[in-house]
Formats: C-alpha cells, sequence, structure tokens
C-alpha cells in the first residue's frame, strides 16, 4: 500500500497547476494554434468592452447582459476544448464529442447575444427553443464545471437545482411551491436572477481585465523578480528562506487569483531551500500555504472577490480594499512572526550573503531604500497634482511622457545590473543574491502597479478602467523592456528583442485568459445556487436552521456560520467561494445578528465569512493548496495540511474580532491617533497570540503565561468587552430626541436604529440595524437615502415603503415596520483604558520568562 508520502511524492506540481488552472491538454500543432487565437480573441474582447473605445467610435457596443453572455461562451468552449473529461481521456488532440459540446454550450451560452432582441420582446414567455437551450446550457455549463474545478461545485449547484422542482415534497421546514420547467428555464437562464447575474457580469467587467493584468505582470518577469528581491532582503535572517516564502507570496497573491497556482509559482523554489534551513516538510509546506491562501485576502484583488463586494455590499471599490487592508496586514505580519518563533525554536541561522555586511550598513541602506521610496512618491504625486491644476485637459499627454521617461530610466538603472540568476534551491550550496543589484533590476514592473492605484485611489476611476490602462501600459513593457534593455546593453538584435516581445504578450494574453476558464465557469455556476435562493426563499430556510441549532446564543451562531462557510468553502475557488457563502450564510449573521443586538456593517459580514469559505483552501481533506505544497515538500498531505490551519488560526480569529470591534476594518475611527491606536493595539495582540499558540516567547512559555497572553490578546482586540461589563456602550432615545440626532449627524454617516414589525411570514421582528445618512436635510430627507420612506408615528416613525435594491431592503426592513429607538454612544470613559492593564500584564510576562531565560544561562555556565 503506497503511503500518504509516497504519494505525495509521485505528483507532478506543475502539472497539478496545469490541470488545475490552464487545462492539461497537449493538442496537435494546429488545434494548439486554434485555441492560443480563441484565449487571445478573449482577451481582446474583454480589453475592447473595458475600453472608452466602443463608445467613442460608436461600434461593437455591449450592453451588460450581451457581454455576459460572449464572456460565458468563450469560458465554456475553452473549458471543453482543454480539460479532458477524465483522466483516462486522451491529452494529445481532442475526441470529436468534445468539440461538440464545445460548440453547442458555446451556443447555449451566447444565447442571450444571439437572441437579445427577441427575447427582450417576450420576458417571462419562452418558447421550445429558449427551454431547450436553457436545459442544454445548464447540463453542459455543469459539466464544463466538473472538468474544471471538480465534483464539490457541481454538487452544490446540482442540490439547489434540484431543490428548485422538489419544493412540495420536502419536509415543512425546506418546503416551497417549486417551479414548472419554463418559469426555471426562464429564471436561471433567459435573465439576470440566475447565471446571467451579478456574479457573471463582475467576472466579465472586472475580474478578467484584473487577473490579465497579472498573468502579464508575472509573464513578463515580475514574479520572479518578486520572489528574488524577497530572497534578498530577507534570506540572511533566521529562517530566511521562510520569511522570503512570506513576504514573496504576499506580493505574488497580490497579482493572483489562485491559491494553488500561487503556492506552486513560489513554493517551487521557497519550500526546498525552507527544508534546507531546518524546517521540517509539514512545516516548509505549511508556511507556503499559510502565506499563500492568505494573498486571497490580501487587497487590492483578495483573489477577484473585492469585487464582487462592490456589487453585494454596495460601497466604493476604494472602501472594500480600505477595511480589507489591516486585518490582512496583521495577518502576515503574524505569520512572519510565526515563522521567526519557528526559527527560534530550532535553532536556525540565516543564508550567506555573497557580500556580508553589517546589521548597521543593512539597517542605512533599508532606510535609505524606503525613504527614496517615499520622496520619491511625495514629488510624483505633487507634481502631477501642479501639472494637472496649471494645464487641465492637457495635463494627460505630459504626464504620459513623464511615465515614459520613468520607465526608461528605470529600464536603464535595470541594464546595469546583471540578469536575475536562476537558482536551483536543491543544489548544496546556495548563496543569496546581492540586495542592490536584485532590487534595481526590476523596478519598471513596479510602474505598472503605480498606474494602477494611480487610476485607482488619485484619479477614481472605475475598477474595470482603471485596470484597463495597467494592462494597456503592462503590454507596453512586454513589447518594448528587451529591445530597450538590449539597446542600453549594446545589443543591436532589435528586431529580435521585439518579436521576442511579441510572442510574450500573447503568451501573456492567451495564459490571462486561460487562467479565467475556472473563474468564468465558477461564477455561472454560483449563478444557479442564487438564482435559486432568489425563486424559492431558501436563504430564510438557513437562517431558520441556524436559528433552532444556536438556540439565539449569538456566539455559537457565529461558530455554526464559520463551520458552515468552511464546509461550503472545500473544493471551490475564491470567487465561487465567495459567492456561495456570501448568499447563504451572509444574511444568516445580519438577521439573528440583529436581533441579538450585533449590529454591524454589511461589509464586516461579507469579510467575516469570506474568510472561513478560504479557510476551506487550507484544511484537509479537501484543501489543494496542501495538496500541492505536499507534494513539492515530499511529505503526508494531511500532516502539512494541519501545519497549515495551525499556523492560520491566527486568520480564523480575525473574523470573529472584527465582527466586535469594527475599528479593526478601520470603521469608526476619530482621527490620526485613534488610527494609531488601533493598528498600534492590533499587531501587538496578533504577535502576543502567535506567540501564545507557538508556545514561545522570548523563551518556552508556561501553561499559565499562555493564558494570560491570550487575555492580552483578546483585550488588545476588543477592550470594549470588559467595558461593556462595567456600562452599556449605548443608550436609546425616543421619539423627538430620535428625530434630532438623525437630523443633526454629521453627512453621509450612520446611525445604529432598532425596528420592529411583522415580516410578509407573518412573525412579529425586533432587531438593530445600522442606516446610511444621506447628506444633511430633515428626517424624512436622510433616511429616504437608505431606501425608506417615512412617517410620523407617536414616538416612532413609520415605514410606508421600502425601495427594492436598496440598503434598507437588504438590511430586512419591510413595509409598515415601525422604527422604535436609535442608539447613541453613552457617556463612559474610552474603551481604551484596559489597554493599560492588559499591557502591564504582557510586561510581567517579559519579565517572568526574561528571569528564567537569565536563570537558565547561570544553570548552564555553572554546569561548564
Amino acid at each position: 500500500m503506497n503511503s500518504p508520502q509516497a504519494n505525495a511524492q509521485d505528483i507532478d506540481v506543475n502539472k497539478l497547476v496545469e490541470d488545475n488552472d490552464t487545462g492539461g491538454r497537449k493538442p496537435g500543432p494546429a488545434v494548439a494554434r486554434l485555441l492560443l487565437v480563441v484565449a487571445v480573441a478573449w482577451s481582446l474582447f474583454q480589453l475592447w468592452i473595458a475600453s472608452p473605445l466602443p463608445f467613442a467610435l460608436g461600434v461593437f457596443v455591449l450592453n451588460d447582459t450581451e457581454s455576459r453572455a460572449i464572456h460565458l461562451a468563450f469560458a465554456v468552449f475553452l473549458a471543453y476544448m482543454a480539460y479532458p473529461a477524465s483522466k483516462r481521456s486522451p491529452s494529445s488532440h481532442i475526441p470529436l464529442q468534445d468539440w461538440v459540446l464545445a460548440v453547442v454550450g458555446a451556443f447555449c451560452a451566447g444565447y442571450l447575444f444571439w437572441f437579445y432582441r427577441d427575447l427582450a420582446t417576450r420576458p417571462g414567455m419562452p418558447t421550445t427553443l429558449d427551454v431547450y437551450a436553457a436545459g442544454v446550457g445548464v447540463l453542459l455549463l455543469l459539466e464544463a464545471t466538473r472538468r474544471v474545478l471538480g465534483l464539490p461545485m457541481v454538487i452544490v449547484a446540482a442540490v439547489f437545482l434540484i431543490y428548485t422542482f422538489v419544493g412540495p415534497y420536502m419536509p415543512d421546514m425546506l418546503a416551497h411551491r417549486g417551479a414548472s420547467v419554463d418559469r426555471a428555464a426562464s429564471h436561471f437562464w433567459l435573465t439576470t436572477e440566475g447565471v446571467f447575474g451579478v456574479a457573471l457580469g463582475v467576472s466579465s467587467g472586472f475580474i478578467f481585465l484584473f487577473v490579465l493584468f497579472g498573468s502579464l505582470l508575472d509573464k513578463a518577469g515580475a514574479g520572479n523578480y518578486f520572489i528574488k528581491s524577497a530572497f534578498a532582503l530577507l534570506g540572511h535572517m533566521r529562517g530566511g528562506p521562510a520569511k522570503a516564502a512570506v513576504v514573496s507570496s504576499a506580493a505574488t497573491g497580490i497579482i493572483s487569483g489562485s491559491s494553488i497556482a500561487n503556492v506552486v509559482t513560489t513554493g517551487t523554489f521557497t519550500i526546498p531551500l525552507m527544508k534546507r534551513v531546518g524546517y521540517r516538510g509539514d512545516q516548509a509546506g505549511a508556511v507556503e500555504v499559510s502565506s499563500s491562501v492568505n494573498g486571497q485576502i490580501m487587497p487590492p484583488v483578495m483573489g477577484a472577490a473585492a469585487f464582487l463586494m462592490v456589487e453585494y455590499v454596495g460601497i466604493p471599490y476604494v472602501q472594500v480594499m480600505k477595511h480589507a487592508f489591516l486585518p490582512a496586514i496583521i495577518s502576515y505580519i503574524a505569520l512572519f512572526y510565526i515563522v521567526h518563533l519557528e526559527a527560534l525554536k530550532a535553532g536556525m541561522q540565516g543564508l550567506p550573503r555573497r557580500n556580508p555586511s553589517t546589521g548597521t550598513q543593512r539597517l542605512l541602506s533599508f532606510l535609505l531604500t524606503v525613504s527614496g521610496f517615499i520622496v520619491l512618491a511625495g514629488i510624483t504625486y505633487y507634481v502631477i497634482g501642479l501639472i494637472k491644476s496649471l494645464l487641465g485637459e492637457a495635463a494627460v499627454p505630459v504626464i504620459g511622457v513623464g511615465l515614459l521617461v520613468a520607465y526608461v530610466a528605470l529600464l536603464w538603472i535595470g541594464s546595469r545590473q546583471p540578469d536575475l540568476p536562476i537558482d536551483d534551491p536543491n543544489s548544496p550550496v546556495f548563496e543569496l543574491p546581492e540586495t542592490g543589484p536584485t532590487v534595481k533590476s526590476g523596478m519598471h514592473y513596479l510602474l505598472a502597479v503605480v498606474v494602477l492605484v494611480w487610476c485607482l485611489m488619485v484619479e477614481q476611476l472605475s475598477p474595470a478602467l482603471s485596470a484597463f490602462w495597467a494592462t494597456m501600459f503592462m503590454m507596453f513593457v512586454m513589447v518594448t523592456q528587451k529591445p530597450v534593455l538590449g539597446l542600453l546593453r549594446g545589443d543591436r538584435r532589435m528586431a529580435e528583442h521585439f518579436r521576442a516581445g511579441l510572442n510574450d504578450l500573447v503568451d501573456g494574453l492567451a495564459t490571462g485568459a486561460r487562467n479565467m476558464i475556472g473563474i468564468g465557469v465558477a461564477t455561472a455556476a454560483a449563478g444557479i445556487i442564487v438564482g435559486t435562493v432568489s425563486l424559492t426563499g431558501v436563504g430564510l430556510v438557513m437562517t431558520e436552521l441556524v436559528e433552532i441549532l444556536s438556540g439565539g446564543n449569538l456566539m455559537l451562531m457565529l461558530v455554526l456560520v464559520a463551520l458552515i462557510s468552511l464546509i461550503l468553502g472545500m473544493g471551490l475557488p475564491t470567487t465561487a467561494n465567495y459567492i456561495v457563502v456570501s448568499t447563504l450564510m451572509a444574511p444568516v449573521v445580519v438577521e439573528l445578528g440583529a436581533q441579538s443586538g450585533l449590529i454591524v456593517p454589511l461589509i464586516a459580514v461579507h469579510l467575516f465569512v469570506f474568510y472561513f469559505g478560504l479557510m476551506a483552501d487550507v484544511t484537509p481533506p479537501v484543501g489543494l493548496a496542501s495538496f500541492a505544497a505536499a507534494a513539492i515538500a515530499r511529505h503526508d498531505p494531511i500532516k502539512t495540511g494541519l501545519t497549515a490551519f495551525y499556523y492560520s488560526m491566527r486568520t480564523a480569529i480575525l473574523p470573529f474580532l472584527f465582527i466586535f470591534n469594527t475599528q479593526l476594518l478601520l470603521i469608526g475611527l476619530t482621527g490620526p491617533l485613534h488610527l494609531i491606536m488601533t493598528i498600534g493595539s492590533a499587531l501587538v495582540a496578533m504577535l502576543v497570540f502567535a506567540a501564545a499558540t507557538q508556545g514561545f516567547f522570548l523563551t518556552r512559555t508556561r501553561w499559565y503565561e499562555t493564558i494570560a497572553m491570550l487575555l492580552v490578546c483578546f483585550t488588545l482586540f476588543r477592550p470594549g468587552f470588559w467595558m461593556d461589563m462595567l456600562h452599556p456602550p449605548f443608550d436609546e432615545i425616543k421619539g423627538e430626541a430620535m428625530a434630532q440626532a438623525i437630523e443633526q449627524a454629521p453627512a453621509n454617516t450612520g446611525k445604529r436604529v432598532w425596528v420592529e414589525g411583522m415580516n410578509l411570514e407573518g412573525r412579529d421582528v425586533r432587531k438593530g440595524v445600522l442606516l446610511p445618512l444621506g447628506p444633511e436635510g430633515d428626517v424624512k430627507t436622510r433616511l429616504a437615502h437608505s431606501g425608506l420612506t417615512v412617517m410620523n408615528d407617536g414616538d416612532a416613525l413609520m415605514v410606508v415603503a421600502t425601495k427594492f435594491g436598496s440598503t434598507a431592503e437588504k438590511l430586512g426592513i419591510e413595509q409598515s415596520f415601525r422604527i422604535t429607538a436609535l442608539e447613541v454612544p453613552a457617556e463612559r470613559p474610552a474603551k481604551e483604558w484596559f489597554y493599560v492593564p492588559a499591557l502591564m500584564l504582557l510586561a510581567l510576562v517579559i519579565l517572568l520568562q526574561r528571569r528564567r531565560i537569565r536563570r537558565e544561562q547561570t544553570t548552564s555556565g555553572a554546569v561548564a
């Protein structure tokens, strides 16, 4: 019988990633060229619809529904062409049946595009052809999903699809009226309520461009540059390869939408090196898995889930990035610290530098580099701002010339450096690359990221348009970097370098499209789940189920939601994972939490379920990222997954903490000092938690020190828990005082209110919600911003109407509900005062451990 270790060793990890992300087929030259043309055409189509050109030229202008149909047609066609039906299917050629399935699947997927005008004239009245196209389309979509993503996603979608038809035969709690074939076909395939809904729209409108941008960046050499730079900067430290793995995985995770691709991209280099300096196989794999999966929670892309949150939560993209930033950063810093503690426990040393330097020299060099970047960024920001104020619309070409000059200057700096070597991590001797030349060799790649961030944050363009301009700049870089570098180095083979750049560009366009096959079919298949929820009302069933199991206990409810999100996320890619958990579990937290007085912004709820859905990428037995890392480490995949889950505990506690303390999401901060205190306390708390769970701080911890450190961690993360015991955080006001508080609230803020009434199911409801208020005005004007029309009703406000699709509707406020009370912050000492006893307790632990270290050193010295 083969052991798990042997099974892991026999796996070709590059083939695993190829099969998982881009398909494992290698057909003959003619078919390969056809697939290349189709993939490049898909990328060019997505760039076209994202650009201003269709509207400027009035050519091939498509609405969202038509774009989604073409997007899915490309994805389904490539899914059947690139992915074999099974392991026994031929990979050297494409069987005739797959050609037929690919063409029929693409036709059904593009049905809304081919017959858009006809369908618009008969909504809700499908013809026989419509029904057949929808039925065949759903079946072929599920088969494409099985080929690309495996059975878990198909099983989940199929269960929901079957539930649509068997509602009348289900137990009372799960029963519903059911749906006819015509109605289901119309709902799932011929409207934007199901497959062609918001999720596929986000895949078509935003996600593709960011995946393409990341693919081009990696194909240009930026991925290798990030990895080598991380090693040059960090490899000399204790456990240096592991620390470099954390940083390089963070860098590549920002541009990658795939946990498994991230593991293999960096892991083939980092995992063997981690083992060489003393990490066990499961530890080396677990570090890579934890850091790679964490790339999916790291803004600005977050595994493409950030763009879905924009649509589902209803806040700007920049706000999503702001809220997600601090938890992701402190989670990475804590993983970095865990790696350091493991190195300390094992007595590891760093790798040797080629030219050793003192700590002071390295610190000075680092500070000069950082300060240089800050000064350069400041100069760039203010110079561009001055140019825009002086030249107005004419500033764009001037800024473009400046960007071109910066690009050539950075290439000139890079041309003075040697090419980055390709090191063998399994070689008996390994020297770190020199820091200066390594960092300088690829700084021009950072300009593409600067263009993206500038368009998003400064110009405040839409995510799609920002990604379009960044991608166009990256295409320019790919075509020109080799000829310009050759010219600067005295190599006159311009035509040869130019052709190589064009080949890289075409390859990058094709790879970006093939990386999108999984996301395209996943978001479409997830649309079946979303459509079932809207058609049958099964979301209410999930709420009732969790409510019954939790017995009304708030913490138990959150734990149940976390576990269900973890189970639902098993085997699903990041985007499909988020769609499923946010559709099914986010409303549960909102509804049951509101009834228990847990009033939190919707973004906190969505991040909560997203984090736990992602933990499925780590957790055995389905965690593919752990499986790939174990294959590289040649270790037991189950043990690697368990170790990775242990390292990821710091990520698992964060959602519980920011649900109760939304300041961790940078919500509700009152000024710069409050921001500094929030970041500082969160960072210290997470480091203390990492030390407590690792059983090592300054030295090995005793059980009572571990308990004390966990108490410190909890207090720093949630100081309000102790203050709430002394005094409730809010006071309730009613009547005229409530109206005045709403009118006097600052513009575009939110207020915590309690609503009561009987819902459409005939149940009495009393819950708290956080209502956003618009610009200044009277009560009715400000509440109308959230979608409510109200009238006075004694000491309360009666809801006359709730606007469809508004924030108020998403919060579950229905017509005839009454707003009975408003919560205002209570007059009490700041909760941050509890930082003082927490830090004193931490100081006591440090004192105890220092004394123990001195005593052990004295004892060992006496023995010697």
